[in-house]
């Protein structure tokens, strides 16, 4: 479980692919940890990397390496080297939950349609998203939402397209400020919504047996 709050931002510096099932490959990812304190991480603790919560496998005080499965390539935005990733070691149950409750597992990846500075603004930024239709119903104003990982207020929602405000700290400590438009991003919606929804629907369907 995360926070949504990024404590470094590193990139991908290797990537090795082997055999997978279903066709699908999978790979050996090496992350240059750009600052991330690896030093009470160990082997089997989990990093949420743009948002997706991986295993760690090896790790050197300045880097660490992930497997990735190919059906996890096939729902999120994937990795390649160079790529730069926002980075968080999973939460303890003592720390304090500065964003919300990201669990690490990726709803469905979305398209920038619009990030530009607000007008008069204070350094601001508008970044506008496009959803999979299937995620548009987990979307409030004022809920949050996780970006690559990111945890983030949506200020509008029209269909299933979103806007959130990102000031000038959040730009600075993630990778988001490389947003444009066509970026594809890895999306997770809040689970209190999920959980909601299934609810909702549990009970009409309870209702028509």
């Amino acid at each position: 479980m995360f926070t949504g709050i990024i404590q470094a931002v590193g990139h991908i510096s290797h990537l090795s692919e082997s055999g997978g099932a279903s066709g699908k490959t999978d790979s050996r990812v090496t992350v240059a940890a750009g600052g991330l304190d690896l030093a009470d991480a160990r082997l089997g603790d989990s990093i949420a990397c743009n948002g997706v919560c991986l295993t760690v496998v090896d790790k050197t005080p300045e880097s660490f390496s992930v497997d990735v499965s190919g059906e996890t390539f096939s729902c999120t935005i994937g990795f390649a080297p160079g790529d730069r990733v926002n980075l968080e070691k999973a939460m303890r149950l003592s720390d304090q939950l500065g964003g919300h409750l990201v669990s690490g597992h990726v709803d469905g990846v979305g398209e920038v349609i619009h990030f530009a500075p607000v007008a008069g603004g204070d350094g601001s930024w508008r970044l506008d998203i496009r959803t999979p239709s299937a995620l548009g119903r987990y979307l409030a104003p004022k809920g949050s939402i996780a970006v690559n990982g990111v945890s983030l207020t949506v200020n509008r929602v029209q269909g299933n397209e979103f806007s959130i405000n990102l000031i000038p700290h959040t730009l600075e400590q993630t990778m988001l400020k490389d947003m444009k438009p066509g970026t594809r991003v890895n999306l997770e919606a809040d689970m209190l919504a999920r959980y909601a929804d299934r609810l909702l629907n549990y009970v009409n369907e309870q209702d028509k047996d």
